[in-house]
């Protein structure tokens, strides 16, 4: 599966919670609850890395983990859709002037 593939599967799944937020709430969440839910999820990944480390107990911790991972993933991939933002494009030229400056740095 490449990233366009990934983006499409996202927003695919966003349309049907959305579908299902008007079913239960009358209203799609907003661009701001998205991102609190992704904080949530960000909070919950952290926990679960800090079980993965062992220090602290998670039962079934690594199928839990890959969960909030794809969890997070998809919050980033919907929120980026939604605020416009090209993500393919922005994490080319970000790895890409993070690898120049940390190159730089080793050569020093």
């Amino acid at each position: 599966m490449n990233f366009s593939d990934l983006e499409t599967a996202a927003l695919q799944l966003n349309d049907l919670y959305e579908q299902l937020e008007i079913k239960r709430w009358g209203r799609v969440w907003t661009t701001q609850e998205l991102a609190l839910g992704f904080v949530g999820d960000v909070g919950d990944l952290a926990k679960l890395v800090q079980a993965h480390t062992g220090v602290r107990t998670i039962d079934d911790c690594h199928a839990k983990l890959g969960h909030e991972l794809s969890d997070c993933l998809w919050s980033i991939l919907v929120l980026a859709n939604k605020c416009g933002i090209d993500l393919q494009a922005e994490f080319v030229r970000n790895t890409r002037e993070i690898s120049e400056y940390v190159s730089g740095e080793l050569r020093k």
